[in-house]
């Protein structure tokens, strides 16, 4: 991870932590980065969650891109992927969201993309980091006619809505889903979409006041939807994240379905119509281990990457692959975007099932998920990546990695958004992995209090 930017670019607490002078700093050090090559007026959209501090950032990025010389063009509130897609189809130099995405409400973020709509790589974050930290000197003010001017692009909703509709070609008509939006992104664009499909929609979530983004809500809290979907009859539900780019499901029977076994129900159908690029599907170490005896039992090869879409996104690049994604729900379908796009996923997920003629808990059924237990410990910064060295937890880790053998594994990894330390444990014994998980937890805290963190 850089100095600045995360796996999904700079996140902090808003205004004190992601300060408005940051923000403007960013603004000023992207435009003059992702634009350099440009010899016309430079153009970069900004999108936005549904955030309080959302409007508070965008007016301080604002300022930053024009004072270097760029337009700043808001789209307003719409989803991550919806900045990616406008980007590369209008021409823009680059784009900005403004969001936290899963995230609560105190919680803000700046994601950065090129003018080909895809993420940054690490080493074009680095430059703006350096330029901002290192040299700042180099950033040169314009003044006078020079300056750039915010532009307001009041389409981009509409315009974002008919491409994903476009990228369907099954009408919905006769299928009753639930929405919930997380009050975030989503609101803005989920109902007409899925309408537009044919669907019958029934909203959750959808009323955003600033406050409310991702509260008890959303594809990180999936009990209200999972409850809606079984007492109202629904034949599925979808739920998205706070910037719209992940996307989870809900069975009729009111059951999870999550990333990977998303994941496995689209790339079924893909490789049954003969679609399926060298039958390959790109997953990270997260991705359950259902998943792999999914794929070998069907003939499908799985490749992992580290943690992150923009890392499954380069793999897939690398090689062609048309599918890859997250067991979180950052899915990428590369034929139609270049960044996980929850509303595409939802609607590619209710494409199978129309073509199915299924129900949705009948294609649910193509991967068995092993049970996996997750937890999250707090870490400071400054620790980072020291605890690996730790003796005492390598040798509980070592511990529990011999008694789960070939029918379990340990992931302990440092989030790329967060100060936590995510200890994963999976396998075919319930109570084994729970306990491996809650001793291996228990030896980081240890350690954090070992040195004085806790």
């Amino acid at each position: 991870m850089g100095r600045l930017f995360g796996t999904d670019g700079a996140r902090g607490v808003a205004i004190t932590e992601l300060t408005c002078e940051l923000a403007m700093q960013i603004g000023r050090a992207a435009a003059l980065v992702l634009t350099k090559a440009s010899n016309h007026k430079a153009k970069i959209f900004i999108g936005k969650d549904t955030r309080i501090s959302s409007d508070i950032l965008e007016a301080a990025l604002c300022a930053g891109i024009c004072s270097v010389g760029a337009d700043a063009v808001q789209l307003g509130v719409v989803p991550t992927p919806a900045v990616a897609y406008l980007v590369r189809e209008k021409k823009a130099d680059a784009g900005v969201m403004i969001s936290a995405s899963h995230n609560s409400v105190e919680f803000n973020g700046i994601k950065l993309f090129s003018s080909t709509g895809y993420k940054l790589p690490d080493s074009v974050e680095e430059e703006i980091e350096s330029l901002i930290l290192d040299t700042p000197e180099k950033i040169e003010l314009k003044s006078h006619t020079e300056v750039g001017k915010i532009i307001s692009y009041s389409t981009a909703q509409d315009d974002y809505i008919d491409y994903i509709s476009g990228c369907i070609d099954t009408d919905l008509s006769g299928l009753h889903i639930a929405l919930d939006c997380a009050n975030g992104s989503a609101s803005a664009t989920a109902k007409k979409l899925f309408e537009k499909l044919g669907a019958e929609v029934s909203m959750l979530s959808a009323e955003p006041d600033g406050t409310n983004i991702n509260d008890n809500c959303g594809s990180t809290h999936m009990e209200n939807l999972m409850k809606y979907v079984s007492e109202n009859k629904c034949d599925a539900g979808l739920a998205f994240d706070g910037d719209a780019d992940r996307c989870l499901a809900v069975d009729e029977k009111g059951n999870l379905i999550d990333g990977d076994k998303l994941i496995a129900i689209c790339a079924n159908a893909l490789k049954k119509e003969n679609k399926l690029t060298k039958n390959t599907v790109v997953v990270t170490v997260m991705t359950n281990l259902g998943f792999f005896h999914f794929a070998k039992r069907e003939g499908i090869f799985a490749k992992t990457t580290k943690v992150g879409d923009r890392y499954v996104l380069e793999e897939m690049l690398k090689d062609g692959y048309i599918i890859g994604g997250e067991q979180s729900g950052h899915i990428i379908f590369l034929e139609n975007a270049t960044t996980g796009d929850g509303e595409l996923s939802g609607a590619k997920l209710m494409e199978v099932l129309v073509k199915s003629g299924k129900k949705m808990s009948e294609l649910a059924e193509v991967m068995e998920t092993f049970p996996q237990k997750m937890i999250n410990v707090k870490i400071q910064p400054c620790h980072r990546v020291n605890w690996q060295s730790d003796e005492d937890v390598k040798a509980v880790i070592d511990k529990y990695t011999e008694l789960l053998g070939e029918n379990g594994r340990i992931l302990v990894r440092e989030s790329g958004t967060e100060p936590l330390i995510r200890v994963m444990v999976e396998g075919k014994d319930s109570a084994l992995i729970t306990e491996a998980t809650e001793k291996i937890a228990e030896e980081i805290k240890n350690y954090t209090r070992k040195i004085g963190v806790l």
